[in-house]
């Protein structure tokens, strides 16, 4: 049978097999890939299965390993690298920054960089504050650079293979709280395009817009307003660049109103854009300013503290009050 109920974490493990069976050139590396499997064994038994050549552990030195696939990619290599955690990345961000965004441009197009780097971010896992960092907006902001996020494992499986074999370098953003969420995936169905965002909930009278970790959030805040008589539509985003702002647009000029979800701080984060672009894109049509709901601008918490700094049930109830409201 092509359907088959995985977790999440699985989802990513099965798409990097099979990259790597349809692929000779997709190689994996990363701290402790190999023979541990990865901290939450997402690539657990690849090494056995296609050798310490093509699944490889490397040293605790996040830049050596992002310049390291540089050079691979340069060389006709795919691969597909892990940042253990989203905390860990900075080390490399001059490499992904200075280098990788930039040799498409730098060569005139003449050279491309099909680098994948997966990281897994975001909290809820009782973790300390480098383990639960939320970085996309410092990557969206960096041309040259695609990133994306997964809120399920159907699109965990189809996104990181699609993201392989791009042409472009991917920052995968995984969400470490929902890597044991469990949903059906079907592996015979064609996926939609990467930077395409998916109405998961039809709704008439505020637009959620959320990705990666939020997005169930959002949908158990509409089950929730359901049973008040109040009607939410729900976006999975799945793209932070490029968005898809037509789907958010026609949904917004639907309901009227638009709150934006996401784990990392509000104060210049991701849905600071969307509210941009949408207020300008949808002026006429607004009757609420587009209200935004996210982590607080400080420093992750202690993890006992960890669920009041998280954006959670009440928080998104209370902005679809609000915007109501006007």
């Amino acid at each position: 049978m092509s359907t088959e109920s995985m977790t999440l974490a699985r989802a990513l493990n099965q798409s990097l097999r099979k990259a790597l069976e349809d692929d000779p050139q997709v190689l994996v590396m990363g701290e402790d890939v190999g023979r541990l499997g990865g901290v939450f064994r997402v690539t657990e038994g690849l090494q056995k299965d296609f050798s310490e050549e093509r699944v490889m552990d490397s040293p605790l030195a996040e830049s050596g390993i992002v310049g390291t696939a540089i050079g691979l990619a340069l060389n006709g290599y795919r691969p597909v690298v892990e940042i253990q955690f989203d905390g860990f990345v900075f080390p490399a961000y001059d490499q992904i920054v200075t280098q990788l965004a930039k040799v498409h441009a730098r060569s005139r197009g003449m050279l491309t960089m099909p680098v994948v780097i997966r990281i897994p971010y975001g909290g809820g896992i009782g973790a300390v504050e480098h383990h639960s960092d939320s970085p996309e907006a410092l990557f969206a902001h960096v041309a040259g650079l695609r990133v994306v996020s997964p809120s399920n494992a159907a699109d965990a499986y189809w996104m990181l293979q699609q993201a392989i074999r791009s042409d472009d370098p991917v920052i995968f953003f995984e969400p470490k709280r929902r890597y044991w969420d469990t949903a059906e995936v079907d592996r015979a169905v064609p996926p939609v395009d990467l930077h395409r965002a998916d109405v998961v909930r039809r709704g008439t009278d505020v637009t959620l817009v959320a990705y990666g970790p939020m997005v169930k959030v959002c949908l158990e805040a509409a089950e929730a307003a359901a049973e008040e008589g109040r009607s939410l539509e729900v976006i999975d985003l799945r793209s932070v660049s490029p968005v898809d702002f037509d789907t958010v647009q026609a949904s917004v000029e639907r309901t009227r109103r638009l709150v934006v979800v996401h784990e990392a701080p509000v104060f210049f984060g991701a849905g600071a854009e969307i509210a941009a672009r949408i207020t300008t894109r949808c002026f006429y049509h607004l009757e609420a300013p587009v209200l935004r709901v996210g982590g607080y601008h400080a420093p992750y918490p202690p993890a006992r503290l960890e669920e009041e700094y998280l954006p959670g049930l009440d928080r998104v109830l209370d902005a679809v009050d609000r915007s109501l409201g006007y």
